[in-house]
């Protein structure tokens, strides 16, 4: 079982936070194999550069096995089967720290909300609610996952570009925090469900900047020709600011801009303020509005290849912070409180994929394909985004006798491809391939296709484990079918 946390004070927009002592990098863990043996693992990361990639705390032990979360990964697959996903709590908690130390401290009226739609199961909300984050969620479903582990309402957004009236009607009866409005429709539909309830909903307006975040065309959002957010050029955002104003059930607290995501620079960002505050300004003028609350959305990037240099959180906070400093001082206007919305940089890198090897196939003077137990039923980023991902052999972590390999799924689909050309520790069948950075939207983003069940998920910390979500069965599988 975890360990119990501690609680401490922290500055925070909402509540006490309950905070657990990270272990030191260089502390030296032991661990109990399946037969029985105890031996020491240390942190050792010379000659594996693809280590800089796992969870922060990963090394490799003297039985030569990467090693997560004071957990053997290797064990941890004999143990509960592949494929497998692997969060390490410890670098969970110390992202979602790193958010709030590094935007808090350059802006203390910040509020770091964790973007639901990475990944979410109750262990993960529940983690979220400890550190006193806020939840962006974007349907009911994720609220009531949260709900569940009794999240305060008061500290959820509610985003989406197609909420239905008996999603909203929910939302409202549950006291959400803010629901951050997409449209016109959304807007009036929800003013009359809060007017049925005799409240005032406190709201956002998602706004369109037109900016392009230089990201995959998939994960785009805050360009004009996109589904989500209401567009500034156009004048529609002017004229939802006007009916937000005269609907007498919205309280509209501020805007709100997303932009994509992974966004692998601040430029965006910059840009993306500097229409918005001007927009926001120019409603002052015009129509007395007050801005009291800045939602810039999330989508920073993380590294999942070693070629991969995404800015630091802290670069980020800077550009962010500073850029709305000096408009605002520019402009003369009051500073908003500001709403950042990480998912992927608080959870990627703190989640592993482990595979088994099974089949292999050698195409002489072509490529050699190492085949896995897993792929794209459980990572769909591959052939969806073309996602490129970096490996190691779980329990030959440490080994130089490397070969070009392609790391292929077991699904029927020629696109199923976990990772093309690496090289790797020469592998047999019932090795295991562990693969970094796979904490977002893997899970979240994972099917049945051919029937196959999803996989577990465990978290580790401390040198123990603990399932939060079980592998499904095959009886699930056909437990809503109907003959």
């Amino acid at each position: 079982m975890p360990r119990p946390y501690r609680r401490h004070r922290h500055a925070n927009p909402w509540t006490e936070r309950i905070t657990n002592h990270l272990p030191a990098p260089s502390t030296t863990l032991t661990r109990r194999l399946a037969d029985g043996t105890i031996y020491p693992m240390t942190t050792t990361t010379r000659h594996v550069p693809r280590l800089a990639l796992f969870p922060r705390d990963a090394g490799i032990n003297s039985a030569g096995h990467l090693t997560i979360g004071g957990c053997d990964t290797y064990d941890l697959a004999k143990e509960y089967g592949t494929p497998l996903y692997v969060f390490d709590e410890a670098m969970l908690r110390h992202q979602c720290r790193e958010f709030v130390k590094r935007f808090g401290g350059r802006y203390p009226d910040t509020v770091v909300c964790y973007a639901a739609k990475a990944f979410l199961t109750r262990a993960m909300a529940k983690l979220v609610m400890e550190e006193g984050l806020g939840l962006d969620v974007v349907s009911i479903g994720e609220f009531a996952i949260a709900r569940s582990v009794d999240f305060p309402p008061e500290r959820v957004y509610f985003h989406g570009n197609n909420k239905g009236p008996e999603e909203l009607a929910q939302a409202l009866d549950w006291g959400i925090g803010r629901i951050v409005v997409d449209s016109m429709h959304e807007l009036n539909l929800l003013n009359e469900l809060a007017k049925e309830r005799n409240i005032s909903q406190d709201i956002l307006l998602r706004l369109t900047p037109n900016v392009d975040p230089h990201t995959h065309e998939f994960t785009t959002t805050g360009v004009l020709d996109s589904k989500f957010g209401i567009p500034v050029s156009t004048g529609q955002a002017e004229e939802a600011v006007v009916q937000a104003m005269r609907l007498g059930s919205v309280n509209l607290l501020g805007l709100h801009f997303h932009l994509g995501s992974p966004i692998p620079e601040t430029a965006p960002f910059e840009a993306a303020l500097r229409v918005v505050l001007e927009f926001a300004r120019e409603m002052k003028r015009s129509y007395d509005f007050d801005m009291v609350e800045l939602g810039v959305g999330g989508g920073f990037a993380v590294a999942y290849t070693l070629e991969d240099n995404p800015p630091p959180i802290a670069v980020y906070a800077d550009a962010i912070v500073s850029t709305m400093s000096n408009l605002l001082l520019e402009q003369s206007q009051l500073p908003p409180r500001l709403t950042i919305e990480p998912g992927r940089a608080i959870v990627a890198q703190a989640g592993v994929a482990l595979y088994t090897v099974g089949a292999t196939k050698e195409i002489p003077g072509v490529r050699k394909f190492v085949c896995v137990d897993g792929g794209m039923s459980d990572n769909i980023r591959p052939p969806l985004y073309g996602a490129k991902y970096e490996a190691l052999v779980a329990n030959k972590a440490g080994e130089q006798d490397v070969h070009t390999i392609t790391i292929a799924g077991k699904l029927c689909e020629s696109s199923d491809i976990i990772v093309k050309d690496i090289q790797l520790a020469r592998m047999a069948p019932g090795d295991v391939i562990a693969v970094p950075v796979c904490g977002a939207y893997c899970v979240p983003m994972s099917s049945n296709y051919n029937a196959i069940p999803r996989p577990a998920i465990i978290f580790v910390n401390r040198g123990n484990a603990r399932v939060v979500r079980r592998r499904e069965t095959n009886e699930d599988l056909y437990g809503h079918d109907e003959l």
